[in-house]
């Protein structure tokens, strides 16, 4: 039964991925004749003042969302796990932003964030009168807040169906016991979403580092280089400077970053095989 997916992923997922290491070790423009050339495109990648910065960025354009989605993300979820009627008509609501394209959200937030015929300015608010886009600070802002937005009802229906898999006696246990809300969400609640908070924080981690569309149309990796990721940074080499070899080489990087960054989470939330339930 498992035979037509493994040999999807090998030949979506492992092949591409050995083509993409192979041509890290060539000098190829995109066009004409791939010429190997050894380590000399990863020596230019390794040694572009460029990489540093977009791997920067990268980790903070990460660090960020996940510091914003993450808690939202536990809140709504909880929010929404309860049965009220109202309750399942916000959680469609919640659920739209992640239908729409990314390309779509960017080219709407840059419009409503112009500051001379955006959101501000039609509305007289002099606070959304900003040059949101061309400043590092704020397009790094905007940055976060677009993709919070569009990601955080993702992790809320992971969240939403994890809270309901909690047993209800815990919580009728902990009120005969004298426990508030507050408490029950500190000391049963989020023990009993261990397992799914790695799981979300590795969806957000290694999904972070293939923001491509969002930043190329919204920002471009500006204002100067300030949200020029590394993706970003990929496409640049491959797609506008013709260097595929060094494109590829950092391609490969991003594919050990993601894998490391996955590892790790997985290493710090303990065995794979321990039930979420594990001593209740």
């Amino acid at each position: 039964m498992a035979l037509p997916a493994f040999v999807w992923f090998v030949f979506f997922g492992i092949v591409p991925l050995l083509g993409v290491l192979a041509l890290s070790f060539t000098t190829w423009n995109g066009i004409g004749e791939i010429v190997p050339s050894g380590l000399d495109s990863w020596k230019a990648t390794l040694q572009d003042p460029g990489l540093p910065h977009a791997l920067w960025v990268t980790f903070l354009i990460m660090a960020l969302s996940w510091a914003v989605q993450t808690p939202m993300s536990i809140l709504l979820g909880v929010f929404l796990a309860t049965s009220r009627r109202y309750r399942e008509f916000l959680a469609v609501l919640f659920f739209i932003p992640l239908l729409l394209s990314s390309a779509a959200i960017a080219i709407t937030y840059k419009a409503l964030l112009d500051p001379s015929f955006g959101l501000g300015s039609g509305l007289g608010v002099e606070a959304l009168n900003q040059d949101w886009l061309g400043k590092g600070s704020l397009a790094m802002g905007v940055l976060i807040f677009i993709v919070s937005w569009q990601f955080i009802p993702f992790h809320t229906l992971i969240y939403q169906g994890a809270v309901r898999q909690i047993p209800t006696s815990m919580y009728e246990a902990s009120q005969i016991d004298g426990a508030g809300r507050i408490r029950q969400f500190l000391s049963i609640t989020l023990p009993q979403l261990k397992y799914t908070i790695i799981t979300s924080s590795t969806l957000m981690v290694v999904g972070s580092l293939t923001f491509f569309d969002l930043i190329y149309v919204l920002t471009a990796g500006g204002p100067g280089d300030a949200t020029r990721a590394l993706a970003l940074l990929m496409y640049q080499q491959g797609f506008q400077a013709n260097l595929m070899g060094p494109a590829s080489a950092i391609a490969v990087i991003l594919v050990l970053v993601g894998l490391g960054l996955s590892l790790l989470l997985r290493r710090l939330g303990g065995r794979g095989d321990e039930s979420q339930l594990e001593g209740a």
